[in-house]
């Protein structure tokens, strides 16, 4: 355990925790809505520092994040807990827990993880992922500082649901986000995710006016948030803020913990990436094997660029920097 950051004491030893727009009022012995945040006589403590749950090295596309350095590797880590309660979470063993549900915790210090991955030569950095990393923020926040310090990369891939003072500290460590955008109205957020969707928003607009490199992701999910005047909406909203050039995965959803709905219908997903391209230059489709957006075609010349079978990457048409070979676009960092 470590003393949490961005928190304030209230009377009776309660605490309210100012990590996430939940702000929790938590009492003695009690926890957050995140299930590791812990109000120990007065103090909060975040419980998961140092638990890892997932420790692998992964392509950088397998984020999903496609636009930098493609082709590259990734170690990516993982702890136990989250903000939101999505009934469809696909990854639950581990976002939907406490810790006391772990029989045995999986520790790892910071120099483990930091020797892992300096001890490889085609790793990138770190990623910080599985479950959300804003519920490890300590943990995360001292890592990212100390890969920063090596001169490798830091990525972020989160929920968006966190307050704008953590995040601002956080971000001149992240070289770059996947931000789960998971639909466009706050009855959806409020309903299916016991959050708020308005947060999220403002979480992306602030990235997206820092340094960091930005990518946002869809999970299409049928009844919930397929309807196709919702997702324009969305676009419009992303083009608008963010440009043209914003990259968006939309992702196939599959039936997992409290959910038994019906995977999205290729159908569905064809006709979302068909709307999608007339508002963005970069759309890719997710958790699917189609020809149709997976590659990335030059938003100039048209030619190709990367070609993707899997999480196998080729870039035929990209120089040393990032830019077309053909028209001199510069369309990824790489």
């Amino acid at each position: 355990m470590k003393e949490a950051l961005f928190y304030e004491s209230l009377d009776q030893h309660q605490v309210k925790c100012h990590l996430c727009p939940h702000d929790c009022i938590i009492k003695p012995g009690k926890r957050g809505i995140c299930g590791v945040r812990k109000n120990v006589e007065g103090k909060l403590y975040s419980e998961n520092y140092g638990v890892v749950t997932g420790l692998g090295v992964d392509p950088i596309e397998k984020k999903p994040i496609y636009h930098f350095h493609p082709g590259h590797n990734i170690l990516s880590v993982g702890s136990i807990g989250c903000n939101l309660k999505c009934f469809f979470c696909q990854n639950w063993e581990i976002s939907q827990v406490s810790d006391e549900d772990l029989p045995v915790q999986p520790t790892h210090s910071l120099d483990d993880i930091v020797k892992l991955a300096t001890s490889r030569s085609d790793n990138l950095g770190v990623a910080y992922t599985y479950n959300e990393p804003v519920i490890y923020y300590e943990f995360m926040l001292d890592m990212a500082r100390e890969i920063q310090k090596r001169g490798m990369k830091n990525v972020m891939v989160t929920n968006g649901f966190i307050h704008s003072k953590p995040l601002e500290e956080l971000i001149p460590l992240m070289d770059a986000f996947s931000v789960d955008l998971k639909g466009f109205s706050e009855e959806f957020y409020r309903k299916h995710t016991k959050s708020s969707l308005e947060p999220v928003k403002e979480a992306i607009l602030q990235i997206g006016r820092s340094n960091s490199f930005l990518e946002v992701t869809n999970l299409v999910i049928p009844g919930l948030n397929d309807q196709i005047g919702k997702f324009e909406e969305m676009l419009q909203w992303l083009v608008e803020n963010l440009g043209k050039k914003l990259v968006l995965h939309i992702s196939r959803y599959y039936p997992g913990y409290h959910s038994d709905i019906e995977p999205t219908s290729v159908s569905k997903l064809k006709e979302f990436y068909t709307l999608a391209t007339q508002y963005l230059d970069y759309v890719y489709l997710g958790n699917v094997m189609l020809e149709d957006g997976s590659n990335t075609y030059c938003d100039q010349c048209g030619k190709l660029l990367v070609r993707r079978n899997g999480y196998y990457t080729r870039t035929p048409g990209l120089d040393e920097s990032g830019a077309c070979i053909h028209c001199g676009n510069k369309v990824f960092i790489k």
